[in-house]
Formats: structure tokens, C-alpha cells, sequence
């Protein structure tokens, strides 16, 4: 089985590239393992100061495996997003995000988890769920802090498609760059970064997440139990086999 998370390291810098071609990056239960386990290597390898999560692909995640989804069921996967959140919140390095490309669904938690994130302005956000009988119930533990209160109930309910810019202003990232800037945008944020001492990052970060990371938790287990359940709802079943068959044709 060939890998779909590769870590590298280079200057203090911890490198989690997501590489699944077959399926867009989805969340399959091979990916988020690997995933967590690239982030438990990296917050524990003394060396690294920061750690860059990215896609090795044009698609940063294309959300939920839904192949899985309607063959083995989501009782791992979705319990799986809620410990990859966990691990990015909790993790003691600074986490940064570089996003480019298309990100739907439960890969904008990867993105809202992140301490910062840097998009492109031509990457695409959607929270879909909701049009597959769904709710965005594990990711909502991080994307719904970075959010304000109208921008969740638009994109949540919707389900409709956001740009880079509209991310920004929505406060799911940090910052929108042209998509030809971005690169150097990720350099300049990691050289500031890099200046902090790793105490100083760790306990800042700490401080930071103090709240966000309590309330994982204590509803994480609850959340991912919901989002299990809808998945394995007949409207959702059918929903998503239908999206399967159109995306073959």
C-alpha cells in the first residue's frame, strides 16, 4: 500500500505533504492515519520548530471518503477527524496551513484547526454537507470559532462555494494571497515563526488554544457519534451513491 502522508524535514521545519491522487486527498482512514501519525513524529522530534501541512496535488481535500462512507461506514472516519483536530490544536509546534486549490468539507477543518493559514486566491471552499443529508458536525468544533456568526450560517446552510478572499473576510484563514505569491507568503510567515523559541511557541500556542482544545474534548465523542450517524442514514446513503454514480459518468 503505498503511502499518502510524506514528512520531510528541512531547517526546523516539518513538512506533512498530503499525496492522494485516487480519491483528491480524501479522508480516507489510511490518510488520517497517516496524518496523525506525521504529526505525533513531528511535535515530538526536538529538531522541529514548525510544521507546514500542504498538497502534493491542484485538490488541497476533497472532504470525506465517501467510497468509505458507503461501504465500511464512518464510525472510524469520523472519529478520525475529530483526532486529527485534536493533534493539529494540541500539537506543540505551530501548525501552518498552505492551501491551494479546492478544499470541500472536511478538509476545511484541517485548515480551521491550523494555528495559521495562508490560501491562495484562486482556492475554493465549500462545506457540502448539508446537500448530502449531512451536517459539518465534527469539523464544526474548529470551523466554527474561526468563523463569525453570519458566515457560518451561510456556508453551513448553503452548502454554496467560497473563494481565497471570501475566506479571509469570513475568517477561516489567516491570509489570502495571489496564488503565484503564495509560496513566498509561507516563507515570510515561517521566517517569523522560526524566530520564536520553541518555550515561547509552545506555551503562546497553549495559551491560545486553551479554550478550543477543552471543547474537544468534551464534545469531540459526541460529534463524531452524530456524524457517524448521518452518514449511515438512508438520505445520506442514497445522496451519496448518487454523487458517486454522477462522478463516474
Amino acid at each position: 500500500m503505498s503511502e499518502l502522508v510524506h514528512l520531510g524535514i528541512l531547517d526546523g521545519v516539518a513538512t506533512i505533504l498530503l499525496d492522494s491522487p485516487g480519491n483528491k486527498n480524501a479522508l480516507s482512514q489510511q490518510l488520517t492515519g497517516e496524518l496523525l501519525e506525521r504529526l505525533e513524529t513531528a511535535g515530538a522530534d526536538e529538531s522541529i520548530r514548525v510544521i507546514v501541512i500542504q498538497s502534493a496535488l491542484d485538490v488541497f481535500c476533497s472532504g470525506a471518503d465517501l467510497s468509505e462512507a458507503t461501504t465500511v461506514g464512518m464510525g472510524v472516519g469520523a472519529q478520525r477527524m475529530v483526532d486529527v483536530q485534536r493533534a493539529i490544536v494540541a500539537n506543540p509546534k505551530p501548525v501552518v496551513a498552505r492551501v491551494a486549490g479546492p478544499v470541500r468539507a472536511g478538509g476545511i477543518g484541517i485548515v480551521a484547526a491550523a494555528d495559521i493559514s495562508i490560501a491562495g486566491a484562486e482556492s475554493s471552499f465549500a462545506l457540502t454537507e448539508v446537500r448530502l443529508g449531512l451536517a459539518a458536525a465534527t469539523i464544526s468544533l474548529t470551523v466554527l470559532p474561526r468563523l463569525t456568526d453570519r458566515a457560518a450560517a451561510y456556508t453551513f446552510l448553503t452548502g454554496n462555494g467560497f473563494d481565497g478572499l471570501e475566506a479571509a473576510r469570513f475568517g477561516l484563514v489567516t491570509l489570502t494571497v495571489p496564488d503565484a505569491e503564495l509560496d513566498t507568503a509561507v516563507a515570510t510567515v515561517l521566517e517569523s515563526l522560526l524566530k520564536g523559541a520553541p518555550q515561547g511557541l509552545r506555551e503562546t500556542k497553549k495559551l491560545l488554544n486553551r479554550e478550543l482544545l477543552a471543547d474537544i474534548d468534551a464534545r469531540g465523542k459526541d460529534l463524531a457519534e452524530l456524524s457517524a450517524s448521518l452518514f449511515s442514514s438512508p438520505a445520506a446513503q442514497e445522496a451519496m451513491l448518487a454523487f458517486l454514480d454522477r462522478r463516474k459518468n
